[in-house]
């Protein structure tokens, strides 16, 4: 018999190996878990995902482990429920689709490039510590509009980021409340965090441009507060997801040289004659979208997703009471040997599309930047692989991810270097 505490402290000890071990073994499609918390259950069957994410929100929602996180990104969308909700990732929708056929393109190449010029200076980088810089300039030039943000002002973000990161793992499954002290050391530290992010925010708004992300959520007559938090969830969002996705990305650029000029090779069909990568053909890029998605299905940024009854149900041949919470984990998913051949092999042939492929959720609160997301990733990728040669410093093989609300790269030392053509660089590095 299981002790109340006992799956808990495995999955604090040791979350992502939890997950694989829970799921692979499991003979059930709904697993129970003693977390200590109320009925819990691991999704195990992937056939279950779907119908659990696109179920109606009086049925099925988000509950009470991720509401713990409002203290942290208080009444954002996060959390939010019913036509607030809808109005709120309607705007978000609507401005990113528009930015995708239009300017995103170019300003986010722009990014890219200047970051390239400066890495390539260093004899070495950490990976994600490089690329989580690179997702705070391109979320915040979506946010505010391109070239808005002062260094000093993306410093100050950046610290802003990583004051309200450090909780908000220890938030979702905490057993003993914090002592009175070190709650109120995380208050002030969380305060501080929000005072910075709107002191930046009420700087840039009033220089933000009218295709900025910013003017589509005040069209919404949002308080100050809630433009706040709104702003803060997609910095955090964009940070580490974006962020931890493209330190893989190099990763595996550096792994398979051979994959890396396929891809070289479709970055220069699809540019123009100066070099700039024409948006209107980026389907044409096959090998880079296959290299992204499976990227994504090894090393989703989001390992675990959380959703709750709200009355009465039954499902995967369980009878489950309101408040039961279901998660679903795509790290276990999509390396589970049940769905996948070969499931730990880069494999560029899969088919990334089925039940068990959720590396942005499904349904209604399917990741509203998925397509903003490829898009910057296929576009890292293409403007690396052009330009740079990468090279991995750190011994093989690289440690484990660290998980904490996403799944965060070991440190990971890397070279960039341009590639050299007749003498010349191949494309344009800034």
């Amino acid at each position: 018999m299981k002790l109340p505490f006992s799956d808990l402290i495995a999955f604090q000890r040791d979350q992502l190996n939890f997950f694989t071990s829970r799921g692979h073994e499991a003979t059930e499609p709904l697993l129970p878990l003693a977390m200590g918390v109320g009925n819990v259950f691991l999704v195990t069957d992937a056939e279950l995902v779907r119908p659990i994410l696109k179920a109606d929100e009086s049925v099925i929602d988000k509950g009470r482990l991720i509401y713990k996180l409002r203290e942290i990104i208080g009444e954002s969308s996060m959390v939010l429920s019913g036509e607030e909700h809808r109005a709120r990732r309607g705007a978000i929708h609507a401005q990113l689709s528009k930015g995708i056929t239009s300017t995103y393109v170019t300003e986010i190449s722009a990014v890219i490039r200047q970051l390239c010029a400066q890495l390539t200076q260093r004899e070495a980088f950490d990976a994600h510590e490089a690329t989580a810089t690179l997702a705070v300039r391109i979320i915040a030039t979506i946010l505010f509009g391109h070239g808005v943000l002062s260094p000093a002002d993306e410093s100050a973000l950046i610290h802003a980021l990583h004051l309200a990161e450090d909780d908000l793992a220890a938030q979702i499954f905490k057993i003993v409340p914090d002592l009175p002290w070190v709650r109120q050391r995380k208050k002030r530290k969380l305060a501080d965090a929000n005072r910075t992010m709107a002191l930046v925010v009420d700087k840039t708004r009033a220089n933000a441009k009218r295709h900025s992300l910013i003017s589509a959520l005040e069209k919404l007559n949002l308080s100050d507060k809630a433009m706040h938090e709104e702003i803060l969830l997609n910095m955090l969002a964009g940070h580490h997801t974006s962020g931890s996705a493209a330190a893989w990305l190099l990763y595996f650029l550096a792994r398979y040289p051979d994959i890396a000029e396929k891809i070289a090779e479709e970055a220069r069909l699809i540019s123009d004659e100066a070099g700039e990568i024409d948006g209107s053909q980026l389907a044409k890029a096959t090998t880079t979208l296959a290299f992204v998605k499976e990227t994504l299905r090894l090393y989703p940024s989001a390992y675990w997703l959380s959703r709750e009854t709200k009355r009465p149900i039954e499902l995967g041949g369980r009878k489950l009471k309101p408040g039961s919470s279901l998660l679903i984990s795509p790290w276990q998913l999509q390396r589970d040997p049940r769905y996948w051949q070969d499931p730990e092999k880069f494999d560029l042939s899969r088919t990334h599309s089925g039940a068990a492929y959720i590396p942005f959720g499904a349904g209604p609160r399917v990741c509203v930047g998925m397509a903003f997301a490829l898009l910057e990733l296929q576009l890292f990728v293409l403007e690396i692989a052009s330009s740079f040669d990468v090279q991995l410093l750190s011994p093989e093989p690289v440690n484990p991810p660290i998980p904490v609300i996403t799944i965060i790269p070991p440190p990971m030392r890397m070279r960039l270097r341009p590639k050299m053509a007749h003498g010349k660089s191949q494309r344009k590095a800034a």
